[in-house]
Order: C-alpha cells, then sequence, then structure tokens
C-alpha cells in the first residue's frame, strides 16, 4: 500500500442510488444485490464473493462500511505499524484519503460477533482492500500508484486494457492466517472475473525505511522477480532507490523469501512481478516497490484452486 494521495482537486463523493436507501458503490450498481432485515428500511448490501465458515467477503455497501474499514487500516498502519497520522486521520483516527471516495473496498467480515441489545446484528470488518478501475481513475485523478511511481509509460504501453489498481491492504493481527488471505484473493479474484480485469497493478510495502536494512528482500526482488519491460515502472524522479544492493549469487533465497512481508509473498506466488527501483515513504515508515500482475500471468493451479469463475467460496 503505498503512502501519500496528492489529489489536484477534491474528488466528489458519490451520490446514493436511491432515495431512503442506503449508498451502494458506484462500480455496483446495476449488479445483484441482496436484502437483508434490518431495523427501519432493509439494508442493500452487495452479492456475497465468498463465505468460510463465519467470514464473509464482499464490497462495503455504504459509507459507514468504508469508515469501518478505515478505522481497520488506521489500527494497522498508525497504531500497530510506524505510520504519522496527519490532517483527517489524525482528527478521526480513522485512514482517510480522497480516493476512498471513488474506490470500492472489498472487505472481509466476521459474523460470529455478539449482538448489542436493541441493534441490528454488525459483522466485524477484519480484513480489507482498496479495489479503483482504469476507468474510473481516468475519469478523476488518475491511479494512487502515480504518487510514487512514474507509471505513465507502462499506461500508455497498455492503453486499451482494463487495468485493477489494489492497494489499503490489511487484515486484524487475529485474523492474519490462511483463511482470512484466500478469502481477499478470492474476493479479488471474482471482481476480476466481473469487470473483465486484464491487469492489476499496485504498490507493496517492506516496513523501514533504511533501504540497507531492507537489502537482501529489495534484491531477492530485484534479481529473481523482476517485471518484464512491458509491465515495470520506475518511481517518480528524485524517488528512486536501488533495489540491487547485494549481487544474485551472494543471496540465500530461502532466507530472502522468509524476510519478505507476506503479502508480497502472497504476490509472488500467484505470478506478480515487481518494478525497477524502490520509493520511501516517510508518513508511512515503509520502502515500497511497484507490482504487476497481468491476468494471463497468474498461475493456472490458482485459477483452478479459486475456480474459473471465482466459485470456490459460493455461500
Amino acid at each position: 500500500m503505498s503512502s501519500q494521495s496528492q489529489f489536484d482537486r477534491d474528488v466528489p463523493r458519490p451520490a446514493p442510488t436511491l432515495p431512503g436507501l442506503p449508498f451502494v458503490p458506484a462500480m455496483l450498481r446495476g449488479t445483484a444485490s441482496r436484502f437483508l432485515p434490518g431495523f427501519g428500511l432493509p439494508i442493500a448490501l452487495p452479492e456475497s464473493f465468498g463465505r468460510l465458515g463465519s467470514l464473509e467477503v464482499r464490497l462495503a455497501a455504504g459509507p459507514q462500511e468504508i469508515k469501518r474499514a478505515q478505522r481497520l487500516r488506521y489500527k494497522v498502519f498508525y497504531e500497530e505499524m510506524s505510520a504519522v497520522p496527519v490532517g483527517l486521520a489524525a482528527l478521526k483516527r480513522r485512514d482517510i484519503d480522497a480516493y476512498d471516495a471513488i474506490c470500492d473496498h472489498l472487505l472481509v467480515l466476521d459474523h460470529a460477533v455478539k449482538r448489542k441489545p436493541f441493534r441490528a446484528p454488525k459483522p466485524k470488518v477484519v480484513g480489507t482492500y482498496r479495489l479503483l478501475r482504469g476507468d474510473v481513475a481516468e475519469a478523476h485523478s488518475g491511479f494512487y500508484t502515480a504518487g510514487e511511481f512514474d507509471i505513465a509509460p507502462l499506461l500508455d504501453r497498455h492503453r486499451g486494457r482494463n487495468l485493477l489498481e489494489l492497494g489499503r491492504s490489511c487484515v486484524l493481527r487475529p485474523y492474519r492466517n490462511k483463511k482470512t488471505v484466500e478469502l481477499l484473493w478470492a474476493g479479488i479474484w471474482a471482481y476480476v472475473q466481473r469487470h473483465s480485469i486484464d491487469a492489476m497493478i499496485g504498490c507493496a510495502s517492506l516496513e523501514g525505511t533504511d533501504p540497507d536494512r531492507l537489502a537482501v528482500p529489495l534484491s531477492f526482488l530485484h534479481h529473481f522477480a523482476r517485471a518484464e519491460p512491458e509491465w515495470s515502472a520506475r518511481p517518480r524522479p528524485g524517488r528512486l532507490v536501488r533495489m540491487d544492493r547485494i549481487a544474485a549469487e551472494a543471496i540465500d533465497r530461502k532466507a530472502a523469501l522468509l524476510s519478505l512481508p507476506p503479502l508480497v509473498k502472497a504476490y509472488l506466488r500467484v505470478g506478480a512481478k515487481f518494478g525497477e527501483g524502490a520509493a520511501i515513504d516517510r508518513q508511512f515508515g515503509t520502502t515500497d516497490v511497484f507490482v504487476a500482475l497481468p491476468v494471463e500471468a497468474i498461475s493456472g493451479r490458482y485459477i483452478n484452486y479459486f475456480g474459473p469463475t471465482a466459485n470456490r467460496y459460493a455461500a
């Protein structure tokens, strides 16, 4: 997840689809929804992408669920990790930026929570991803990733292809297990299928801002997982941090893999590759790398595992 968002102008808030009904994300309008009983009006919820026990993966249904995702991001990025809150994030204790208004928010929810007296049941948000489609980015102020990496040449090379930016991924500590990660990927795969996505791009973070202390994982990604030129991107001018800090022959590959964050390892497993050079994100206290994952490069065993129509965890 990359750090700063630099919008040239404020992004307008999405409007509700129908008067009196909860907000439905713009990219979901016209798709199947289901209705659950609550107090007062029924609550329109996006179609479930899958379930495992008490956990479910689906898109956020409206502003209140997006706020809950932002609170989770704040807890992980600012309270657990070393991000420094500024502006609204500091005031509201939520990880907030202007991109939240134009993105879809993928959630993993735990339904096994105690019901509060006199309130409708509310599942707990335990994992999230932020999804930004290329057509939506183009209609507003571009991709978030462009704040750190010069992706304009890549976008020009793949003009006409449907791109999806992945970002702001995090999972609540007690839920950082195979089940939650698989549900997130099942949700992403379902979203990719639904919107005919050709490739996914974004940033992934290594904790810390000292490249020398991250020499092993950075060098491993540079030598053994570098993207082909057509899918590569470099940091913006003045932000380049060399990744080839150790010679390829001096790297213990097994130790290097163990040093990678779980999210980066997950990207590697499904077939993602990484760009040329890293960028330091001082606000979030991370060193970020560019990630590219063309759908055609996804390992066949993962497509078979989640199902060609993303139906492995269908409810």
